[in-house]
């Protein structure tokens, strides 16, 4: 891959899945495609991505860094699965949302690829994470509700003149009362990168602080989420004959 990405993955809604995906990209970037990925945690005010892989209670956090406290080097922590992550810390925050664009260029050298988490909320927190992105992901679940706040969020990214890469729809059952792609598609004029099913491997997966594609690499759920990996960096992904076989 030629030059550093950075990627923005926001929702305007709660309790989609925003931060799993987040963890999940990282793993499946580091562990199948070799990339050197950061993590960022930028829901300032009620950051979680620590929790879903595991980093209780950090000592340095994205907060000082901020604030001009300490070098934003200094919040790196590396994880046993390959990728780094600079956490956030459960406070309230009031940061320029052109704060976080500056601190992490730098950081382009050493990157292929940096994921930001961002706030569900529009406020400061989410127009920094568009700021610092050179793409955003929108993650969606297929319900009226969730697609009105999507819209809302795309329409937000596209008057920013941030570039939307796609919709990654989140929880899918496959019912027929549920939004298909086609439809959010449609709605948003956005495409749909892929549909994620509702997968209780997830849940065990966060229950151990774990992204399910290291705690369960052979489920469909996990080859789908690096299939989306493969996609950001412009390669192509295959499961083996033996995963298909086994799922």
């Amino acid at each position: 891959m030629g030059s550093s990405k950075i990627f923005g993955v926001i929702s305007l809604k709660g309790g989609v899945g925003k931060t799993t995906v987040v963890a999940n990209l990282g793993a499946a970037l580091s562990q199948e495609f070799k990339k050197k990925v950061l993590l960022v945690d930028a829901n300032f005010s009620t950051p979680h991505l620590g929790l879903h892989v595991g980093l209780i209670s950090p000592e340095h956090n994205l907060h000082p860094v901020l604030n001009n406290e300490y070098p934003i080097y200094e919040a790196i922590y590396q994880h046993a699965l390959g990728f780094h992550i600079i956490p956030g810390k459960l406070a309230p925050s009031s940061v320029s949302p052109f704060v976080l664009k500056e601190k992490l260029e730098p950081l382009r050298e050493i990157y292929d690829i940096i994921l930001i988490d961002s706030s569900p909320s529009l406020n400061d927190e989410m127009l920094a994470t568009m700021n610092a992105s050179d793409e955003i992901l929108v993650v969606s679940s297929p319900d009226y509700p969730t697609l009105s706040s999507t819209l809302h969020a795309i329409n937000i990214a596209k008057k920013q003149g941030t570039q939307i890469r796609g919709i990654i729809i989140n929880k899918v059952h496959k019912k027929r009362f549920e939004l298909c792609a086609k439809d959010i598609a449609e709605a948003s004029e956005i495409k749909v990168i892929e549909n994620l099913p509702d997968n209780i491997k997830v849940l065990i997966a966060l229950s151990k602080m774990v992204p399910v594609v290291s705690y369960a690499p052979k489920q469909d759920i996990s080859h789908k989420y690096k299939a989306i990996a493969a996609s950001l960096i412009e390669e192509s992904y295959k499961p083996s004959i033996f995963s298909r076989r086994k799922r």
